[in-house]
């Protein structure tokens, strides 16, 4: 891989997320979002975070600041000419992706290694808007990618081994395990965990159990660390609803077919713990 920062396409939850683990790792970080005003909001929202773990003894003072002095704004999408490796998180819809490698292509040299953070979307599709689809693959980190040592690196059709090798190597850089998927609606973790979560939805919605029976039984049953909708409150009740839905018209597979209680939740706004209810309650957001 050719030397420069590590630019991160969107400011969100999951872009700022990895922003914070690149940089820890070390790396200069260049983090784009549609206005300046975002990217700030969104480092000044890790610096706060870090902060209080150096007022708890978490961190020391110096990784705080070499962390947070490795993130820079990114002013415009031609800044990131100058990245070795660019990770896409922005709002997971297809056209919204494509509109940003479109965007991206001509304002980044040929041998620019692009990933894409889609949790569900195929990359084979989302790199028929890149201008240099071999150098194109998937990066998928799970949330919060502060926490979570597990990231996805998906082989589109088009995807050079080069570049999943390149992949596979900065994720061990950064200190993350990587495991390496073929292109598949969900990839391999999404296709394992969602089924579970979708029916613990409708298990709840039939009467069959109450939730916390429900996550206790998954809990000391099969020895996870969290039940199903203790999880789907902490990923976001709309993003797991989200997922199914694209699972589901993806593969057509009765399997993905959305428990209806999760789409009332959304329909509710109850998207778990940051809107303070979910199918626990939070407090007050």
């Amino acid at each position: 891989m050719k030397s420069g920062p590590i630019g991160v396409a969107g400011a969100g939850a999951m872009g700022s997320g990895i922003a914070q683990v690149v940089a820890q790792a070390g790396k200069p970080v260049l983090l784009l979002d549609q206005s300046p005003a975002l990217v700030e909001k969104a480092i000044g929202g890790l610096r706060g975070g870090l902060a209080k773990r150096v007022e708890q003894g978490k961190l020391d003072k110096a990784a705080f600041e070499a962390t947070m002095g490795n993130i820079k704004a990114a002013s415009g999408i031609a800044d990131l000419r100058q990245c070795a490796l660019i990770i896409e998180a922005v709002f997971e819809n297809v056209d919204v992706k494509k509109k940003f490698y479109t965007e991206l292509s001509p304002a980044v040299p040929a041998d620019t290694l692009v990933y894409s953070n889609t949790s569900t979307i195929p990359i084979t599709r989302l790199g028929a808007a890149v201008k240099h689809p071999e150098r194109f693959g998937g990066m998928h980190f799970f949330n919060p990618p502060q926490a979570m040592r597990l990231v996805e690196v998906i082989k589109g059709l088009t995807t050079a081994q080069a570049t999943i090798d390149e992949g596979v190597a900065f994720v061990k850089a950064i200190g993350k395990t990587a495991i390496v998927c073929g292109d598949s609606p969900g990839f391999a973790v999404n296709r394992l965990a969602v089924p579970m979560l979708n029916e613990a939805a409708f298990l709840l919605g039939e009467g069959i159990a109450t939730k916390e029976d429900i996550d206790t039984g998954v809990k000391l049953g099969l020895n996870h660390p969290m039940g199903p909708f203790e999880l789907m409150d902490l990923l976001g009740v709309e993003v797991v609803y989200s997922v199914i839905c694209i699972l589901y018209e993806e593969t057509g597979d009765s399997k993905y077919r959305p428990a209806p209680i999760l789409r009332r939740m959304v329909e509710a706004g109850h998207f778990g713990r940051k809107t303070g209810k979910g199918f626990y309650e939070y407090g007050r957001k």
